[in-house]
């Protein structure tokens, strides 16, 4: 399997998984959504870290850290998913799945435009046509909240900046989580220490199974980041941003069929559009990989009889 395609797949698992998450927080009640933030970011650095001591990558882990350039990115990628977390889970924890996946929905086309304008990466005329598609159904699902969707807007533009910062980093996606939780860490940890000592922490005082759950939190985390930080180095930002869409998918009909909350025509219409979009940029794509292999077996050198 080529580079490139180990990456799609990669990329692919890791959005299937994260599309699932909103199954998980609501589990970890009583737990705010801060104190869920502060375990996860502690228990992905003991997960990452037990994967790093497995594999021996030490010398990798030095290495990214002697580099002050890589350093840069991986500071603004970590921050950046801390808000990114954060945010996710305070719109699952307060039933507002629906507006969660608008924010995904939103965020493929942070993503292209980021690999557009920082990355240089070019659009197909087939792949403009679809993405135009989906603008109308960010902007048809957002005129029907009738507010700016401030959650939304925020997992898009953190998600979609992390995703730059970890193409601009290029580093293993093991070591690049171990980095980013060592420098989100020792706040999280403080937070807990004075959570815990002032009597306001669930760990540990709300049953066995409530304290594993939190700490599962480091494994649900590290691995579809592992997978996604896997795909960021081998797939153009542009395939990223068109596999994002799953997540959205997912979330939206979790949303509806689990939590059961309100649908409008006006999301109807917008969920059409968004399927109507991947049948577009889908169809694509294989059609450019169908030209593109057949110019390929043109140029190869025929057999002389």
């Amino acid at each position: 399997m080529d580079r490139a395609r180990r990456g799609f797949w990669l990329g692919f698992l890791a959005y299937l998984t994260w599309g699932f998450f909103p199954l998980y927080w609501p589990l970890l009640a009583p737990a705010g959504a801060v104190e869920i933030l502060a375990h996860r970011i502690v228990w992905s650095l003991v997960a990452v870290g037990a994967l790093i001591a497995v594999t021996r990558r030490w010398g990798h882990l030095r290495a990214v850290l002697a580099d002050r350039r890589r350093m840069g990115f991986i500071a603004v990628g970590a921050f950046t998913i801390a808000v990114n977390w954060g945010m996710y889970i305070y719109g699952v924890n307060s039933n507002q799945v629906v507006e969660t996946s608008l924010g995904y929905f939103i965020n493929p086309l942070v993503t292209i435009l980021l690999g557009v304008l920082v990355m240089g990466e070019r659009l197909r005329a087939g792949q403009w046509a679809g993405l135009g598609i989906a603008l109308a159904a960010v902007v048809e699902l957002t005129f029907d909240y009738g507010r700016l969707p401030w959650i939304a807007l925020t997992l898009a533009f953190t998600f979609g900046t992390y995703g730059l910062m970890k193409k601009k980093a290029d580093v293993g996606s093991s070591e690049g989580l171990a980095l980013e939780t060592v420098i989100l860490a020792p706040v999280a940890l403080g937070f807990l220490v004075v959570l815990n000592l002032g009597g306001g922490g669930t760990f540990g005082h709300a049953g066995w199974a409530n304290a594993l759950l939190l700490a599962g939190t480091g494994v649900v985390t590290a691995v579809p980041l592992l997978l996604f930080g896997a795909a960021a180095v081998r797939v153009p930002m542009t395939t990223l941003g068109l596999l994002q869409y799953f997540v959205p998918i997912i979330q939206f009909a979790i949303g509806l069929l689990v939590f059961h909350e309100s649908m409008t025509t006006a999301r109807w219409v917008g969920f059409g559009l968004v399927w109507l979009a991947l049948v577009v940029i889908t169809t694509e794509s294989l059609l450019h990989r169908r030209r593109s292999g057949a110019r390929v077996a043109d140029r190869q050198p025929q057999p002389v009889a």
